[in-house]
């Protein structure tokens, strides 16, 4: 029997009717604490290895200069102010990817604004990035560093002031980088989160390109540079963004952010609003955003002849739909909402299922080897 499933899932989500932000808080500050506390942290984090670990060589990967023990990351949002970067390494991530992070500090969208919907294996949030800002993380993250516990590629994701008009939002990113580009091993311009008004706006070639063409120049210490964009964008959209990406020479692509659709939901009310689900404000993750992930993910590998990285995300919850991702061209996987499903045992698991399924194979010859040509709409 899985305890977490069986027994502690159910008290959480329902028995104990806790606020779904507040639990995730709690969590990840327990986590973060246990880095500082010495002895007794390492003993934690000793028994949590224990138990969440998996050591598969052939899982491992080198990409963009980094080293990935396994292709099993957690998506940002999870550590929004990289509180415990060195932790999650420890609940067997290969990586882990922090943020949202914006140069202005700021306490996000109003409450409630993260919710379960447990008839869909599904999450709506509408955040807002709240984070301490960009200038607290690195401090955060150099005190991290100081220690010298990680082992595993963090990576920062970075996403515009909701104060700064869109006009302003080269030098919004801009600034978030510079603070933060020595903490970092990769970085993320995130343009595509539904929940801050505008920002999707900024996937458009005209506004997208001046953020790039920036960053690039500042990007002293030649970190990898991603972009994370929408399910919900037109194939032609998607073009430009990937013209953009290869022209300004990005490491790779993140497909995909949270989806607007609300199509095929079972879930009709959000339980502690009771506002309809089809008109409530904020991005769908988990199984819904499974499909349409990875489409877009087989897309990019096709459109791109494969020679741009692709971390892949959206629903995944077993190592079956980690091994479809990545067999349509993603090179690394991120999780959150399937992880907060399955629990901390779900990272062992998908780890075992992956080797299983690689086998004998090369990486080389997985990646993107279902990858299909699809037609545009």
């Amino acid at each position: 029997m899985n305890l977490y499933t069986n027994i502690l899932r159910p008290l959480v989500f329902s028995g104990l009717r806790a606020d779904p932000e507040a639990v995730h808080q709690q969590l990840v500050r327990a986590c973060g604490q246990i880095e500082a506390w010495g002895e007794k942290g390492q003993w934690l984090r000793r028994l949590c290895g224990s138990q969440y670990q998996y050591c598969a060589p052939q899982l491992s990967q080198n990409l963009w200069g980094l080293s990935f023990p396994n292709p099993l990351g957690l998506a940002p949002g999870f550590d929004k102010d990289g509180l415990a970067s060195s932790f999650w390494q420890e609940l067997g991530f290969g990586f882990v990817e922090v943020g949202t992070v914006t140069w202005q500090a700021q306490g996000g969208n109003p409450k409630p604004r993260l919710f379960r919907l447990p008839a869909d294996l599904a999450g709506l949030n509408r955040m807002g990035f709240n984070n301490l800002g960009a200038e607290v993380m690195a401090q955060t993250l150099a005190q991290s560093a100081e220690r010298g516990l990680r082992a595993i590629p963090l990576g920062i994701n970075l996403g515009k002031s909701k104060v700064t008009p869109l006009e302003q939002a080269v030098e919004d990113y801009v600034q978030s980088f510079q603070g933060l580009q020595p903490w970092g091993d990769y970085f993320v311009v995130n343009v595509s989160s539904p929940n801050t008004p505008g920002l999707r706006t900024l996937q458009s070639r005209s506004q997208l390109e001046p953020i790039l063409a920036e960053l690039q120049a500042i990007n002293s210490l030649h970190k990898p540079l991603l972009i994370k964009v929408a399910p919900d964008l037109a194939w032609d959209e998607l073009d430009e963004i990937l013209e953009l990406a290869q022209a300004y020479q990005l490491a790779g692509i993140i497909a995909t952010n949270t989806t607007l659709s609300r199509h095929g939901l079972k879930t009709q009310v959000l339980p502690p609003t009771q506002e309809p689900v089809e008109t409530a404000a904020g991005g769908i993750s988990g199984a819904p955003l499974r499909q349409k992930s990875t489409e877009m993910i087989r897309y990019i590998y096709r459109h791109t002849g494969g020679t741009l990285p692709i971390i892949g995300v959206g629903g995944v919850f077993n190592a079956a739909q980690a091994w479809e991702k990545i067999c349509a061209g993603a090179s690394l996987i991120q999780v959150y909402t399937g992880w907060v499903y399955e629990g901390p045992g779900m990272v062992k698991a998908i780890l075992q299922g992956l080797e299983q399924y690689l086998g004998d194979q090369a990486w080389a010859d997985v990646i993107g080897k279902d990858a299909k040509e699809l037609p545009k709409s």
